[in-house]
């Protein structure tokens, strides 16, 4: 277990999680140290976290989630960012991003990168002889 937050270190965590595709709230809360309130919350707060349902209603997590649930934890915890903070650190993170945030926030970034290229083009064009 890691020193600062209880929770097992990446390595050990992969190697666990290769066990079954689903974990039920109860084996994610357990396995990384957080209480089952706390990742009902974040869902709440965090777009990128979304858990299926079964046909009983309860949340079952699949790896992806837990390697997103792992950073939410470590932006908390270790990098002391507030919620806000935290949520806009994922949104620029493309994989762990919701598809319309990795639009709005990727489209318009490679739109300028694109323009001052032609710019520098076009500069070095005119100074040919």
């Amino acid at each position: 277990m890691n020193e600062h937050n209880g929770q097992a270190p990446p390595s050990d965590l992969r190697h666990r999680l290769q066990a079954k595709p689903f974990y039920k709230i109860g084996e994610v809360a357990k396995l990384l140290d957080v209480k089952p309130h706390v990742l009902r919350y974040w869902e709440s707060e965090f777009p990128t976290l979304k858990p299926k349902k079964n046909p009983s209603g309860q949340r079952i997590y699949s790896r992806d989630d837990i390697e997103t649930i792992v950073e939410i934890q470590n932006l908390l915890y270790n990098e002391r960012y507030t919620i806000s903070g935290a949520r806009q650190m994922l949104a620029r993170q493309p994989s762990l991003a919701p598809p319309e945030t990795v639009l709005t926030e990727t489209v318009p970034q490679a739109l300028a990168d694109l323009k001052k290229r032609v710019s520098e083009l076009l500069a070095m064009l005119e100074q040919m002889p």
